[in-house]
């Protein structure tokens, strides 16, 4: 079973080695590696080429991440295909191997895990634990999402039910998902591990204006996939966040 990785990339030099020396460390033979770069003028690319496993890279212009996602999909080869940002790294060099094992069941189209967030300046502290827990549609009318970075998909779930809606600005991700568990009632598996490290930040949580616009942004992936929240989802997804921060490291640096 091949597994697609695809990493976009633009000005990523100051952590994307972490994120390719993660991939070239997992002890899963059958990997493919796609760099999806919107013509960084920094040293990403340089980094990338010291990285013999990458199998596929390119870098032109792009209409942002999502655009640079679907393009990643649509030259993978692979059987699964995941997505990990050029700031996000997995936990151990097993992880795939474990994604490849949930994989081997065929009534299985969808694996995830847990995340966590840590701090940009120094990764070994954890700000944030996104523990997802097992699958149940229900969840998703209550703010429920599986994090994006640690969910895998075979890449007839790609084919079927179409590539991220490069419209949504901060929400492409979340009505995938939607579209996805929902909509298209694709058999999940949850893996109870944190898969993925990601570096706290982000454009939807950076101030109360985008937190906003996302709201409005979520509640539209719904209406695109004629689907109907609880007048509360919107509002349930971000409260959940609150309860996953670790008080004690949001300040550590």
């Amino acid at each position: 079973m091949k597994i697609s990785i695809i990493t976009a990339t633009y000005n990523s030099a100051a952590t994307v080695r972490d994120t390719l020396a993660c991939i070239a460390e997992q002890q899963y033979d059958n990997i493919e590696h796609i760099i999806v770069d919107g013509l960084s003028k920094d040293n990403t690319l340089a980094i990338v080429k010291e990285f013999a496993h990458v199998a596929n890279v390119i870098s032109e212009k792009d209409k942002g991440i999502y655009d640079a996602m679907n393009k990643g999909v649509q030259m993978a080869t692979g059987d699964v295909i995941g997505i990990l940002n050029s700031d996000d790294f997995y936990t151990g060099p097993s992880i795939l191997a474990k994604v490849a094992a949930a994989f081997e069941d065929p009534a299985v189209e969808a694996v995830y895990g847990d995340l966590q967030y840590v701090n940009p300046a120094n990764v070994q502290v954890i700000i944030r634990t996104w523990k997802s827990g097992t699958f149940q549609k229900k969840y998703l009318y209550y703010g429920w999402m599986p994090p994006h970075p640690t969910f895998f998909v075979r890449r007839h779930i790609y084919e079927k039910c179409g590539l991220f809606n490069t419209t949504l600005r901060s929400a492409a991700d979340y009505e995938l998902m939607l579209r996805v568990l929902l909509k298209y009632n694709t058999r999940v598996q949850y893996i109870p591990e944190v898969l993925v490290k990601m570096r706290a930040g982000g454009m939807s949580n950076a101030s109360l204006k985008n937190r906003v616009r996302a709201n409005k942004e979520d509640a539209m992936a719904w209406k695109l996939n004629d689907l109907k929240p609880y007048f509360f989802t919107m509002w349930l997804k971000p409260l959940r966040k609150v309860l996953q921060f670790n008080p004690i490291n949001i300040w550590q640096k």
